[in-house]
């Protein structure tokens, strides 16, 4: 079962995602937003390990631009986490997120 948080997460980063060294961009700053259709800021000081896992894939070179294609979300979630182990009371953070 997916908690709450985790569902206000995907939908807060689906189009842009705003996070410079983990602290959310204010829409003012987000560079590029005008040429998206809809542009949600992730709430990184809520959520600052997330945030700081999403930014550290972003810095690595992936997109900071999410796409929503759920088809074929399964396999790339299970190809993304491939070889990182569950937790009891934790969750896998996973950037870009399977359904983009």
């Amino acid at each position: 079962m997916i908690k709450k948080w985790a569902v206000h997460l995907l939908f807060s980063a689906l189009v842009l995602l705003g996070l410079s060294g983990g602290a959310a961009y204010s829409p003012q700053q987000a560079e590029g937003a005008a040429r998206y259709d809809d542009v949600l800021y992730f709430p990184a000081s809520r959520y600052p390990e997330t945030g700081a896992h999403i930014s550290d894939a972003i810095k690595a070179g992936h997109s900071d631009v999410c796409t929503i294609e759920r088809s074929g979300a399964d396999k790339r979630r299970q190809e993304s986490l491939k070889g990182i182990p569950t937790k009891p009371g934790f969750d896998r953070d996973e950037w870009p997120m399977a359904m983009c």
